[in-house]
């Protein structure tokens, strides 16, 4: 990893270019604004989708900034609070209100041992000019807008709050560098919160007394202490794909985005499109607070995309204490002694509405990281085994400075070789595959998500060490032992080492592993770490992989329209495989009732309900609601004729086996649809719909039917319930499930909130790129914004992709509203 810290301060404004070899005949973007006055220019398109003009990083990011805060300043404000360990302070110790659940104190000591703001404060001057440039333009037009506005009259959701304040860049960076923990560290905040030594309690204290605070207990203790982190406890999912010379029909490359995310939060997409004149053109989506770079998009040469990986991002790993030291404050590294760290911290926490009490934490740090603990699986003290253990984790996205640089690398790309140069200097793609293809149709896959590099010690003992291994598959994260350095990885694995994959046809990824990017050529021989190899294949990979066959059209090649219709359906791989054979074994029961926890259920309207259904999941299909619950069911114990192999990952397992289960299965899926209070025979428009939120956070009543089939089923365009804490402390509703689904007695059907979110496609021609997209929950998250509903109430009408205005000429004819910004900074 090019760390450009290292570099004069006088040469980083060109390190960035330089070290990627960026220097084509196009000029390069100047960082920092030289005359002290900051402007931007904000056009507007149909749908408030912003073109963000400038003559600088700085300038751009100031737009960026500026126009962001127009549509979602209360997420970022809420993201700058989170993570600067100040959530106790304007909100109280708990998320729900008296509830001892102590999740805002959690929040609050977790982030500060994770030290994010001190590594923002420590090395934000090391940071590339463009970077710097960035967060301080950003933070400027964020600030701009603030002043603007005034508190009082910004977005209703947080107008007049204490905690929406003005920022500063290393508030970004602190933001920026808590997002890159968002898959690792950070899911082990409560672990984080109650580790202490044998003996010592884990409980806060008063600061200025050292009791116990008046509104907290000594026996209570946080609510989600026994829920561990797992690689699918984000819920995160995403198809992509690059398509190459060979698969389209003009020869030149294609991209299909389709990242799943939350509808509400901080993992909302935003549009944007910068441009510096001359230097910089690129358009897109965005996660909250990305200073000035897009995540997902396209510039005139290479279009990029991202689906989360497989990869692991951390290593926990297993202290052997000094049985010297009764206290657990001595462990043991190749025979040597290391003493564990304590660290004392002191927040604000609001009590009452004009009370704040200063309370102190001790918390606890190995040379590894962190000190985690959980009672029955990660003891400080005595394991259930007899050994005197305890735990830290290392995170390789600690301190991760390279977010930034690696998406203005990317923006800045000209063809495949500055893509494969951006990946070689950076690590900023911190929990994403990535796949990349450029006008003359190379295409391109890496998994450059932030990996540890084990040594092949550590390798082999995670593939052939009973304990390791069978604790990693219980688990679903990685422990090793920390008596041995050679176990201890010193930093992220490099380019060379990552999964990786150029072809001329595609490469695609949906969220299973890297192996099978393109089935004529399966990638092996990496780090275990990455994720596994000759597995079975989810629903929705094995759709991908024939709609990249089925959906080209006559010639196997695809173009934009049939693109686009591959990345829209609503087709259901479980359905075809399984429907003709599921209503033969419905229709040979005949009116035989099927016992079900000891009560009989008639099959015959659910046989007629299912015959009823298209295979698709569109609003007007009737049918499909009670063959997503049958898919519960069977997922649970499928029923298979030929079980998976892995010489035929993409046609096993197969052919339903029509025994009684499956009937129980059917019959199950009867009551969970009746007990919702739908008839069988109910169209998917009445059961699934989009529904936000007031202002207190009630349903509004306003629902939107929607199509789209689920992960379950085999979706491929997917949408899903989502009743998970989607990252911030706005206000939403959530309608429970019934136990066992994820349809809701309480809502009557499936309450979406979760799933397609910025779909984009890309086609290059002789003309430049030619781009469709959607942002289906709409750009802004503000209720009183004529862009918080409109995309909304469009793709509920029918799925669609809406032109995507990249060329000058299509932006001047599309204009809706103007603004140009100006900002003296000296």
């Amino acid at each position: 990893m090019l760390h450009l810290g290292k570099w004069p301060r006088g040469y980083r404004g060109v390190v960035l270019m330089l070290a990627l070899g960026l220097t084509g005949c196009f000029e390069q973007p100047v960082a920092f604004d030289d005359d002290g006055v900051l402007e931007a220019r904000i056009r507007r398109t149909e749908f408030g989708a912003p073109h963000i003009e400038a003559d600088n990083l700085q300038s751009l990011a100031f737009g960026s900034g500026y126009a962001y805060a127009q549509d979602n300043i209360c997420i970022l404000a809420d993201q700058i609070i989170k993570y600067n360990s100040q959530r106790s302070r304007y909100f109280g110790p708990d998320q729900t209100p008296g509830s001892g659940d102590s999740q805002n104190l959690i929040n609050d000591f977790g982030y500060l041992t994770l030290e994010l703001r001190k590594q923002a404060e420590e090395g934000l001057d090391a940071m590339s000019d463009a970077s710097r440039a960035l967060l301080s333009g950003y933070a400027s037009g964020y600030n701009k807008y603030l002043v603007d506005v005034g508190v009082d009259h910004i977005d209703p959701t947080c107008a007049g709050q204490p905690w929406v304040r003005p920022i500063s860049d290393v508030d970004l960076l602190t933001y920026s560098l808590g997002l890159a923990l968002m898959s690792s560290s950070s899911g082990f905040l409560t672990q984080i919160y109650v580790a202490a030594p044998p003996g010592e309690s884990y409980l806060p204290q008063m600061a200025d007394s050292g009791l116990s605070p008046p509104w907290a207990s000594n026996n209570s203790a946080p609510v989600e202490l026994a829920a561990l982190p797992d690689k699918s406890r984000l819920g995160l999912g995403s198809n992509g794909w690059a398509l190459g010379k060979r698969k389209t029909a003009n020869g030149k490359g294609m991209l299909l985005a389709n990242p799943h995310f939350p509808f509400t939060g901080n993992l909302r997409f935003w549009q944007q499109h910068l441009t510096i004149p001359g230097s910089m053109n690129v358009m897109g989506a965005s996660v909250a607070g990305m200073p000035g770079v897009v995540n997902i998009g396209f510039n005139e040469h290479v279009a990029w995309t991202h689906t989360y990986s497989t990869a692991e991002h951390f290593v926990v790993y297993e202290l052997r204490l000094d049985p010297e030291d009764p206290t657990g404050m001595t462990y043991l590294v190749d025979g040597e002694r290391r003493r564990i760290q304590k660290r004392s911290y002191v927040i604000d926490v609001k009590v009452a509405p004009d009370t704040v009490f200063a309370l102190s934490k001790d918390l606890y740090v190995s040379d590894y990281g962190p000190m985690v603990a959980h009672p029955e699986i990660l003891p400080w003290g005595q394991s259930s085994e007899g050994g005197f253990v305890a735990y830290g984790i290392k995170d390789a996205n600690r301190a991760n400075f390279d977010l930034i640089d690696t998406w203005l690398g990317l923006s800045l790309s000209r063809d495949m070789a500055d893509v494969r140069k951006v990946f070689k200097q950076f690590d900023g793609v911190i929990f994403n595959n990535t796949m990349v293809v450029d006008e003359a149709g190379d295409a391109f896959y890496i998994d450059d998500s932030t990996v540890p590099e084990l040594s092949p010690e550590a390798e082999t003992a995670l593939t052939t060490d009973t304990k390791w291994r069978k604790l990693r598959e219980q688990l679903e994260f990685t422990i090793l032992p920390g008596d041995a350095s050679v176990y201890d990885f010193k930093g992220p694995s490099p380019f060379f080492k990552a999964p990786k994959l150029m072809r001329f046809d595609f490469v695609q990824n949906s969220n299973d592993s890297y192996w099978l990017t393109n089935p004529a050529s399966p990638i092996r021989g990496v780090s275990t770490l990455y994720g596994p190899v000759d597995n079975e294949q989810s629903w929705r990979s094995r759709m991908g992989q024939r709609l990249l066959t089925d959906a080209a059209g006559w010639d196997g090649r695809f173009t934009l329209p049939e693109l686009k219709e591959a990345l829209l359906n609503s087709r259901s791989y479980l359905g075809e495989e399984i429907l003709e054979d599921l209503l033969a074994a419905c229709r040979a029961g005949g009116d035989e009732p099927v016992i079900v926890n000891g009560e009989p259920v008639d099959l015959t309207e659910g046989c007629y309900a299912l015959s009823l259904w298209d295979g698709e999941m569109n609003t007007d299909s009737r049918g499909g609601v009670l063959f997503r619950e049958f898919a519960w069911q069977f997922d649970q114990d499928p029923q298979w004729r030929k079980t998976f192999s892995p010489q035929d990952p993409f046609n096993t397992p197969n052919k339903l086996d029509p025994n009684y289960k499956v009937l129980e299965q059917l019959a199950t899926a009867i009551g969970y649809v009746q007990a919702a209070g739908l008839s069988l025979e109910t169209t998917l428009g009445e059961a699934q719909f989009v529904e936000m939120s007031t202002l207190d956070g009630s349903p509004s009543g306003v629902r939107f039917p929607w199509s789209g089939a689920a992960h379950i089923e085999g979706g491929f365009n997917v949408f899903n319930p989502w009743i998970k804490p989607d990252g911030t402390l706005l206000p939403r509703h959530i309608y429970p499930y019934l136990p066992g689904s994820k349809i809701s007695a309480e809502a009557i059907g499936y309450h979406l909130t979760h799933g397609s979110s910025w779909m984009m496609a890309v086609s290059f021609t002789v003309n430049g790129p030619v781009a469709e997209g959607f942002l289906t929950y709409s750009q802004s998250a503000n209720p009183e914004s004529p862009y918080y509903l409109d995309q909304t109430e469009l793709y509920s009408q029918q799925p669609r992709l809406r032109p995507l205005r990249f060329r000058e000429q299509d932006i001047a004819a599309h204009t809706q509203s103007e603004l140009r910004i100006r900002l003296d900074i000296n």
